[in-house]
């Protein structure tokens, strides 16, 4: 094993992302014939049926994908109101914040990301043996003037999630457009917004505008979340030409397949059914929350589709619990709450089974 020695400095500190439960292991291990998964914010409706005819209608499987997914840019285009040249695809939003980290980072760099926020930030630097500055957090969310005093001549990166997961949190337009007025613009300001659609609040973040008055700027979006198509694994970043210019020489060659890419503009194509899936969040989210308050319950509000919930005790312990009452939840010690455990919002009858079992639990 004298191979071990020479792996990348960081390598060797980092925790695997640990994913959430899968419904057959639980079903297995604990003899179970009912499971809700409730762990990894998926759409509980599932995918439009504009994407499942899309899905079904597809016969290329022996021809490489689109390596620059004209079509589907081409629809993004469309939607956000900008060239396919501000556009990069990735396999789910996540390699595009892999991609830019590797563009970027690296042992002689450092970046600034919020505590509790995604691990995917902190995985990111230190697999590029980066140094990093985890602020602490204000109400759960990200403190931005906390920020500004982390920002030095090795600053290459600063990640922002918003809404924030796991906390739901969120910043306003004029938070961000006044931090980014602060920020050099040789520094590349990352805003996550893979919860994007499901945010309600009047003052959230006019993407175009700030994309418009920021070069420095990139935005990332998720086709996992609202559109349902986790399993197909589709994500895009957008920014200035340059930038994504210089991230598409990192990019790997068809890193998105031909079905996520005729799936995507199925279901950008179906606004209906978007629509759909806002409301039925924001009513589920606020069924969810009637019930904890009802529960003297303590929860984080949130803009996403999922709540972080204080069980007053082991996060893990209450995970465990309901795993075994066939409710699979997402306990999250790993950002540094033991106390909270992360439930996606789901549907009425899942939304249900999860409170009643929550109540045996506690």
């Amino acid at each position: 094993m004298e191979f071990l020695k020479y792996i990348n400095p960081g390598i060797d500190s980092i925790k695997p992302y640990e994913p959430g439960k899968s419904t057959d292991d639980v079903m297995e291990k604990y003899n179970l014939n009912k499971i809700v998964k409730l762990a990894s914010n998926e759409n509980s409706l599932g995918p439009s049926p504009k994407v499942k005819s899309a899905i079904n209608e597809f016969k290329d499987v022996h021809l490489y994908p689109d390596g620059d997914g004209k079509q589907l840019k081409s629809k993004i285009s469309e939607v956000e109101l900008l060239s396919d040249k501000n556009i990069i695809l990735g396999n789910g939003s996540n390699e595009i914040l892999e991609i830019v980290s590797q563009t970027f980072l690296s042992e002689r760099s450092e970046c600034i990301f919020s505590k509790h926020a995604f691990v995917v930030y902190k995985l990111a630097a230190k697999v590029r043996g980066c140094n990093f500055h985890e602020v602490e957090a204000k109400s759960w969310g990200h403190d931005l003037n906390k920020f500004i005093e982390h920002i030095n001549e090795k600053t290459r990166i600063i990640f922002i999630a918003n809404p924030n997961n796991p906390t739901g949190t969120y910043l306003t337009h004029y938070e961000i457009d006044k931090f980014l007025q602060k920020v050099s613009s040789d520094i590349i300001v990352v805003i996550d917004l893979a919860y994007y659609e499901y945010v309600t609040a009047d003052d959230y973040i006019n993407a175009l505008e700030i994309l418009n008055n920021y070069k420095n700027v990139l935005i990332t979006k998720s086709f996992s979340k609202i559109h349902g198509l986790s399993a197909l694994r589709v994500g895009y970043g957008m920014g200035n030409k340059k930038l994504i210019e210089i991230m598409n020489r990192v990019r790997q060659p068809f890193n998105v397949n031909s079905i996520a890419q005729k799936a995507a503009i199925a279901s950008l194509d179906d606004t209906n059914y978007l629509q759909k899936s806002i409301k039925h969040n924001t009513n589920e989210r606020e069924f969810l929350y009637k019930c904890l308050k009802e529960m003297s319950i303590n929860f984080i509000p949130s803009q996403g589709n999922f709540i972080c919930i204080d069980v007053n005790q082991s996060g893990r312990k209450v995970f465990e619990l309901l795993l075994k009452k066939g409710v699979i939840v997402r306990p999250i010690e790993l950002y540094e709450m033991p106390n909270f455990i992360r439930v996606t919002i789901g549907q009425r009858l899942e939304n249900e089974f999860f409170i009643q079992k929550l109540k045996e639990c506690l």
